[in-house]
């Protein structure tokens, strides 16, 4: 593995989760894989799960990890090329990158999108332009348009909850919310159930909240939620904001949070939600506080997930 940006970079993936989980059964059992190795880690907007399950997992294979923060603790960043420099940006990604390329063996990158313009945002440009000029292997800690560390935590989740010899029902549903909030995670989340190939996948969401069919293409698309919801085995909730009409809201109907009514149209799901979650809003205290709730498992498994992309770059950077 060179980089990992999407399920496109994850190779047998199936082995990715088979190496998590053996590294969350045994957290230490690599711990020299990453010695005198540093994990640079910029983040251009917040974050709390991403950044600590990945410095933890950093060393547990005995690395260092350094994080910074972009946006606060150092210069506004240019990402255009040729661009003129006379506005609010003090230095050029073209000048930043080869530096942190001498600085760490390897680099995650947090990025947000403007949910302005949705060609600059799913263009990639601010990761792609570290991946072209660092010249060592970047791991995305959520881009613009996916958040695969985010999707490859789903499928360990999944994959060590449901042990019944069959296919499960897995449904992610839109939320309302009080925010815009982009397609990252639902993207993600689409284009690994769909290349995981091992489930009947449904996505329910109100009219106009139509995600980009590259990620959706395999899922099923219903736009009446209980009908979705029926003999699901797992509820993945998540609110997102419009993709044709891009980065709107339109429907806010408080009707699609998730209730312990909906989870008994169920077979009785297991609940998914990346967090942070905005309780009674996206799903009720009784879904979150209940027994079918799997969301600290879900946020634990962050860690086993960074580890093993982690580990498979050192193993290629050794050989």
């Amino acid at each position: 593995m060179k980089q990992f940006l999407s399920v496109d970079d994850a190779g047998n993936f199936q082995a990715l989760v088979k190496n998590a989980l053996g590294y969350k059964a045994a957290p230490f059992k690599d711990s020299l894989l990453g010695a005198n190795k540093r994990l640079g880690m910029l983040f251009l907007n917040p974050s709390m799960r991403t950044r600590i399950s990945t410095q933890v997992a950093a060393k547990n294979l005995g690395m260092d990890a350094v994080v910074f923060n972009v946006g606060q603790d150092g210069w506004a960043l240019e990402f255009e090329d040729e661009a003129i420099m006379s506005g609010s940006t003090v230095e050029h990604v073209k000048d930043a990158a080869p530096v942190l390329g001498k600085y760490f063996d390897i680099l995650g990158i947090r990025t947000f999108p403007s949910l302005k313009n949705k060609e600059d945002d799913y263009s990639e440009l601010y990761i792609k332009q570290f991946i072209k000029y660092s010249g060592i292997p970047v791991i995305s800690l959520e881009s613009s348009t996916l958040h695969p560390l985010q999707s490859l935590t789903d499928i360990i989740t999944i994959s060590e909850t449901f042990k019944e010899k069959r296919k499960p029902k897995i449904v992610l549903t839109w939320a309302p919310h009080v925010k815009v909030l982009p397609q990252c995670v639902p993207n993600s989340f689409s284009q690994w159930i769909n290349a995981w190939g091992e489930s009947n996948f449904v996505i329910t969401h109100p009219e106009d909240y139509e995600l980009d069919q590259k990620f959706t293409h395999g899922a099923t698309v219903v736009h009446d939620q209980d009908e979705a919801l029926k003999d699901a085995d797992f509820v993945y909730v998540k609110n997102w904001s419009t993709y044709e009409d891009y980065g709107k809201i339109y429907c806010n109907d408080p009707r699609w949070m998730m209730t312990r009514k909906k989870l008994q149209l169920t077979n009785n799901a297991k609940i998914m939600h990346c967090l942070p979650v905005r309780r009674n809003v996206e799903l009720s205290d009784e879904v979150l506080d209940g027994n079918n709730s799997i969301v600290t498992q879900q946020a634990g498994n962050r860690v086993w997930a960074a580890q093993a992309v982690l580990a498979e770059i050192l193993k290629g950077q050794t050989h």
